[in-house]
């Protein structure tokens, strides 16, 4: 009898998938929960500010304060949602969340500007939110210079001098994501964040579910053996995790806008590898766990909050702690998504993300040889 027979992997996949097609639930976790998810966090996960409300206290009330404040109601990243008369109002306003950020005009700005003289203004910003504080105080300052340039430009003209070229000009050109677009990078990092979850979801229910039901032991008494199950219980989800990915694939470029730049042929090359590592990954859990509910509580806290918080995908590694730096290596989302940022965003190839593909590949093996490894022992 041969060792390895495709016969016998065919039929425990037959079975897997016949299992699957009557379990509707199965189906629908397996279908529903990575579009979902996407749809969920595509949505609800911005970095980007966007019509920060902001309130407003002009005391000089002239048409030279008017102007400044033309340039923060003229832009797209702020939206005026108060007008306020005093500082009771303008902290009221920002206590109840109605506004991010106030300005506060002092009274002599307008003679202040008419005479040369330096103005200031008061900007008070909710930094609850350290992140979305630092961005809209960002937009605000650019707003300010721009509009003090034009002041001192304006001025020269006006007293007939010759015009100031500044020593020294910033052209900043942004590539790969020109339209500073949060949702460019987010989308393709979440990709990674859902096909690990739900993949490894997966598998980290079947074996256990056949101790569970009593059926381990007649497959036991069969003659597959065990990396011949192993396989053949792959194969099914294999072919759902590759369902989930053409789905999410395709929400990110029909319903997100999310462009692809790089070759699609290795997208689904480097995905199939990550699936292959990710599917062994929850059977391994399966496998130790014997248990469908002690497995599902495993597979999160080894996929979702990992790749999560230690893949790149919200948090670049750079920022983070030494040592905590060297766990993301073991973390292989971290790899598939530097290889799908790569592809989506530059358009590069396995010239520059070969070692991650590399690195991928090695999961891929590792889990697969020991999720067979660990059934032996079960086996015996």
């Amino acid at each position: 009898m041969r060792a390895f027979s495709p016969r016998r992997i065919l039929a425990v996949a037959r079975k897997e998938s016949l299992h699957v097609i009557r379990d509707a639930r199965s189906l629908g976790m397996a279908i529903g929960l990575p579009v979902m998810m996407l749809l969920l966090f595509g949505y609800a996960l911005t970095l980007d500010v966007d019509k920060a409300p902001m309130a407003i206290w002009d005391q000089s009330e002239t048409s030279v304060s008017r102007e400044l404040i033309s340039r923060f109601e003229g832009s797209r990243y702020f939206s005026t949602c108060e007008r306020a008369l005093n500082y009771r109002e303008l902290e009221n306003a920002i206590d109840t969340g109605r506004a991010l950020m106030a300005l506060i005009i002092p009274r002599d700005f307008a003679s202040r500007i008419g005479s040369g003289r330096t103005a200031s203004v008061q900007l008070i910003v909710d930094g609850s939110d350290s992140n979305t504080a630092t961005i809209a105080m960002g937009y605000a300052f650019v707003a300010v210079q721009n509009y003090s340039q034009d002041v001192v430009l304006n001025e020269n003209r006006r007293i007939g001098g010759r015009t100031v070229v500044p020593p020294l000009e910033l052209r900043p050109r942004v590539w790969f994501n020109a339209d500073m677009e949060s949702r460019n990078f987010i989308i393709p990092g979440l990709i990674a964040v859902i096909m690990m979850v739900s993949a490894a979801l997966l598998t980290a229910l079947t074996v256990a579910r056949e101790w569970e039901r009593g059926t381990m032991e007649q497959l036991i008494s069969t003659p597959v053996k065990g990396p011949e199950l192993i396989c053949g219980k792959l194969l099914p989800y294999l072919a759902i995790g590759l369902l989930d990915l053409a789905l999410t694939v395709l929400m990110g470029k029909f319903l997100f806008h999310v462009p692809m730049r790089g070759s699609g042929l290795l997208l689904v090359a480097v995905s199939f590898i990550f699936l292959m590592g990710t599917l062994s990954m929850g059977m391994l859990i399966s496998i130790m766990a014997r248990n469908q509910l002690l497995a599902s509580q495993m597979t999160l806290m080894t996929t979702f909050l990992p790749a999560f918080l230690l893949s790149g995908f919200m948090f670049a590694i750079s920022n983070m702690p030494a040592a905590l730096q060297v766990v993301t290596y073991a973390v292989p989302a971290r790899y598939f998504v530097t290889l799908l940022k790569g592809i989506y965003l530059k358009g590069i190839g396995l010239e520059i993300l070969g070692a991650d593909a590399a690195l991928l590949g090695v999961f891929g093996v590792v889990m697969f040889v020991l999720a067979n490894v660990k059934f032996k022992k079960k086996l015996s």
